[in-house]
């Protein structure tokens, strides 16, 4: 087991690395490819009718003229040991991990993604909960049910949750349980640690909206594995051995669906939480989400390249749960 998990690690610092390196040559080398000089980049962190000479001090100050390799290895090296920046005649020390200074504001990029992460978090592992119980469970009545009233009811509203975009269930979820009933009126980010019931009650809309469309694909999923496992030969035999019903479903039928399950569960998982950029620019919660769409329209490179970096941590980090949690559910996978 702790040679499994070692060879997990190791390859998932290597993912980390390749990301970073394919990540970072997107952002600085492409444009360089495709014509784009590093005067001209330099143009766009200056305002308006800049003089060569501060395009020059920008361009030097940015670290934009070096060779890209060399930026890399600059940008490795501060996320392991930190890194000093210039601005005019004050230097700033940007302590480990560092991301980089953002060309807009000047400001370090770590702190600004971990200010707004707790309401991506919150979002996600929120919603998360709701849609792999509800999920799971509508799926399994669903198939133990097949060709029932609740099998076809419920089929239909996971159809309508995988063809709704969120951004049309959430406005149609705001028009009427915030502005028209006001069941959850003002609804905003309050933290955890300020008031939970608050901190419940603003996001049980985001929650609701996020989880709709992800428990209809979980329902579907469920319910399409249940009917294949309920007639697999181990199922038969569980039953003719006079095992109750109920252990025949949780303990040898619902195991195997979950197999899939747990795999869809991580990467749904990573990928919420590197940003839900539709649910919290539909709710106006500034998460990663909002920070992601405010580097882009600012074309910030050290902020997009920073949540771009933490999306890909989270999502192979997910993954390597899901290695873990295989090789608690199945020792074959270890070898």
């Amino acid at each position: 087991m702790i040679a499994f998990l070692i060879r997990r690690l190791l390859a998932t610092i290597v993912l980390l690395i390749v990301v970073s390196a394919i990540t970072f040559g997107i952002f600085f080398l492409l444009p360089r490819l495709a014509g784009q000089t590093t005067y001209g980049l330099a143009t766009q962190y200056v305002g308006r009718n800049p003089t060569p000479a501060t395009i020059h001090q920008i361009e030097q100050q940015l670290g934009l003229n070096a060779p890209v390799i060399e930026q890399y290895g600059r940008f490795l090296r501060a996320i392991v040991f930190g890194e000093h920046y210039r601005s005019g005649p004050v230097v700033a020390y940007c302590p480990p991990p560092c991301f980089g200074y953002s060309f807009k504001s000047e400001l370090p990029v770590w702190p600004q993604m971990v200010s707004d992460m707790p309401v991506t978090a919150s979002l996600a592992i929120g919603a998360a909960a709701l849609w792999l119980i509800g999920g799971v469970a509508v799926g399994i009545l669903s198939a133990l049910r097949r060709g029932s009233i609740w099998d076809r009811l419920s089929m239909g509203v996971a159809l309508a949750g995988v063809s709704l975009p969120p951004f049309f269930t959430g406005l149609i979820a705001l028009e009427l349980f915030s502005y028209k009933w006001s069941i959850f009126p003002n609804v905003q980010y309050v933290g955890i640690t300020q008031n939970p019931l608050l901190w419940a009650k603003n996001l049980v809309l985001p929650w609701t909206v996020l989880a709709f469309l992800y428990a209809a694909l979980y329902a579907r999923l469920t319910r399409s594995g249940m009917l294949e496992t309920m007639t697999e030969d181990y199922i038969r035999t569980a039953r003719a051995k006079g095992l109750p019903e109920r252990t025949v479903i949780i303990r040898h039928a619902l195991r195997a669906v979950l197999t899939p399950i747990i795999t869809i569960f991580g990467m749904d998982l990573g990928l919420l939480l590197g940003g839900a950029i539709l649910i919290e620019y539909t709710f106006s919660l500034h998460g990663l989400g909002l920070f992601t769409i405010e580097a882009i329209n600012n074309q910030d490179l050290p902020e997009i390249l920073g949540v771009t970096m933490l999306a890909a941590f989270f999502i192979v980090f997910a993954n390597l749960i899901v290695d873990i949690l295989y090789s608690v559910a199945d020792p074959r996978v270890r070898t």
